[in-house]
């Protein structure tokens, strides 16, 4: 119990010396977009180019579809078991940028799509490994300094997505 009081004292530290930094107002709108990027859209976007260009049988697509069939229940479980607060109910007077489409934070949904689809397309695309993992970097760290979410909430996504990727590239290939 007391180290994860001590993991929420850090927590609550981080974040708040991010949102109080005065480059928090420009970051927030540069947040948004890349947060935005991690709705989901261009998830459904590859899956359906892959689907029209390979076919059901592309190795590519099956590890996609079967890393958000482990990922998703994963993290909807993990976030109703632990029901840790956001920030906005966590923490007196503060408001978050967005309105979250949900109560808790534990972990982010937002990161851990977001490296479970870099990883699953750096495995496919090695060129472009660099590059994802710092656009799955971003999305996580917007959802900060929106103030959805606390750093721990993001590292836990970190660990989800790239598990769920692993795991099913094990699976498929």
């Amino acid at each position: 119990m007391k180290l994860l009081l001590s993991i929420h004292k850090y927590d609550v530290f981080m974040f708040t010396w991010l949102v109080n930094a005065r480059m928090h107002g420009t970051l927030t709108h540069f947040s948004r977009f890349l947060s935005k990027t991690g709705d989901g859209q261009l998830y459904t976007v590859i899956i359906g180019l892959l689907y029209f260009s390979e076919g059901f049988e592309s190795p590519f697509l099956q590890a996609i579809l079967l890393a958000f069939l482990l990922e998703r229940p994963l993290y909807f479980l993990l976030k109703n078991g632990f029901k840790r607060n956001r920030p906005e109910a966590a923490l007196k007077n503060f408001r978050s940028i967005i309105t979250p489409s949900d109560k808790f934070s534990f972990p982010s949904g937002h990161t851990s799509a977001a490296f479970m689809m870099a990883t699953l397309l750096g495995y496919f695309l090695p060129s472009l490994m660099i590059p994802l993992y710092c656009w799955a970097s971003l999305v996580g760290f917007s959802r900060v300094v929106l103030g959805v979410h606390f750093p721990t909430d993001t590292l836990v996504g970190v660990i989800l997505g790239i598990s769920t990727a692993f795991f099913s590239l094990g699976q498929v290939i």
